[in-house]
């Protein structure tokens, strides 16, 4: 059950081993699509396409697939202060469907498929969306899954890395590969972002998708 007041610790008591384990590749993928996404969420939050808490579920959705310990307690603070129910937080944390409405349906099973497919969702999938919710709405439903994945590749490996130094390491996990994913991923991120940024100049959102 979430509640207000969780601490971190106890957050990271829940879990001992990898639901997902990603490479240090993957995380500089994910870095290098930062850029775009930060940019559509700066265009949503001009033109209030989609509301905070229709971003924050499907953030929800990515981090449920992903199974990130310090992201989901983060995000869970984020969704209680914009009012959403522990009851609603809790659904999403873990894969209930019961509090997700008609409008947003297709957009959470897209998130779940996004995280499923490690970032790289299927073109045909992202064309349903844009089918559905129109090409500005899909690329902010895309933007969101994009920084949560970020977040995710980097949260995973620092969660595993405090519940070792509460003496509880994670199953097929190092301290080396803990250790490696966090120092490694504050050294690569202003690399990743120039690439990206320049990336943002010459592709589409299209370019990083299963065809």
């Amino acid at each position: 059950m979430i509640i207000k007041n969780i601490k971190i610790p106890d957050v990271i008591g829940l879990s001992t081993e990898y639901k997902r384990k990603f490479s240090f590749s993957e995380m500089y993928r994910a870095y290098v699509l930062i850029p775009g996404a930060v940019f559509q969420m700066i265009r949503n939050k001009r033109k209030k396409l989609l509301s905070n808490d229709f971003i924050e579920r499907i953030q929800l959705a990515v981090t449920e697939v992903n199974g990130c310990a310090i992201c989901s307690y983060a995000h869970t603070y984020l969704a209680l202060k914009q009012g959403m129910s522990n009851e609603e937080i809790y659904s999403f944390l873990s894969g209930d469907s019961a509090f997700i409405s008609q409008e947003e349906a297709k957009a959470i099973l897209f998130a779940q498929h996004f995280a499923d497919k490690r970032g790289f969702p299927k073109e045909d999938a992202y064309k349903s969306i844009i089918d559905e919710y129109g090409e500005e709405k899909a690329g902010i439903i895309l933007a969101s899954a994009r920084l949560m994945i970020a977040g995710n590749i980097y949260g995973i490996p620092y969660s595993a890395f405090q519940s070792r130094l509460y003496g509880k390491p994670f199953k097929d996990s190092t301290l080396m590969y803990e250790a490696g994913m966090q120092i490694g991923g504050l050294l690569i991120l202003p690399i990743a972002l120039i690439h990206g940024l320049l990336k943002e100049l010459i592709s589409s959102p299209k370019s990083d998708m299963d065809r």
